[in-house]
């Protein structure tokens, strides 16, 4: 479904209850939350977004686009669907997003979850990898730049079909990801942030991310007033992909508890 307005989101709506807003990792769109969003929905009423570019969202005409904008446009479809609060979890550039809307729109927040996903900027070792990746795209196509990526995203032990699962899943359109790591490599730190989080806070991350690492993100946990870290076993940076019975049984019961006297 696409919302109306100058920036049109695509986003499925379905359940009913308190409000669960699921936002995506690069390079996917929202119906690489389909389990998950499945299992909520039994329970919650669950709005799984496309971020720009991705899915049904249309790229600005401009071709680019940063994160808050992401997140102001998340905040005016929220408005559209008669949704005051919700739980919002983002997962790592949905995480992102989901740090910029608890920035930009605190208020809007019935409780927050970052899965696999970091409050710091790119440390220069990062933004030369975006470059490179950019690079990449331009000489050589968006099939080659995800062949040589999509490994990363899940852990060293995890079998050749699973990173097939994930490439039949991925964008290919050069100009979404060229913008969507524009978007990653230029979004602020927000580390100075984590402090004025007042709602309920849950940190998930997978034992084995090798993109954000565990140590890296309960140090983040650790900043946020009353947040929890929870590790997901056996698992890389897409958590919920690779392990996604541990991640319902952490995630489901964090929301339920958060939601409580929340119906809508």
């Amino acid at each position: 479904m696409l919302s109306p307005g100058a920036r049109p989101l695509g986003y499925e709506d379905r359940g009913a209850g308190a409000p669960v807003v699921l936002l995506h990792p690069f390079p996917f769109s929202r119906g690489l939350w389909a389990g998950l969003a499945e299992a909520l929905a039994t329970r919650h009423r669950v709005v799984a977004v496309d971020a720009c570019g991705f899915g049904e969202s249309p790229l600005p005409a401009t071709g680019r686009f940063a994160l808050a904008d992401f997140a102001d446009d998340l905040a005016g479809l929220l408005d559209g669907l008669g949704i005051a609060r919700a739980v919002v979890v983002g997962m790592s550039m949905g995480g992102y997003t989901a740090l910029a809307f608890a920035a930009r729109h605190r208020s809007r927040l019935t409780a927050l979850a970052l899965a696999d996903t970091r409050a710091a900027a790119d440390s220069p070792e990062v933004r030369g990898a975006r470059e490179a990746a950019l690079a990449q795209i331009d000489g050589n196509g968006a099939e080659t730049y995800l062949a040589g990526s999509l490994g990363r995203l899940l852990s060293p032990a995890a079998p050749p079909a699973l990173v097939a699962h994930l490439r039949a899943r991925a964008e290919t359109r050069a100009a979404s990801l060229r913008a969507a790591i524009q978007a990653l490599r230029d979004r602020p730190d927000r580390s100075g942030e984590l402090a004025a989080i007042s709602c309920p806070t849950l940190v998930l991350c997978g034992a084995a991310d090798q993109v954000t690492p565990a140590a890296e993100m309960r140090r983040m946990a650790d900043a946020i007033p009353g947040a929890t870290f929870t590790e997901i076993p056996e698992a890389g940076h897409l958590a919920h992909v690779e392990a996604p019975g541990a991640f319902e049984r952490a995630l489901g019961p964090f929301v339920a508890v958060a939601t409580e006297g929340h119906p809508s």
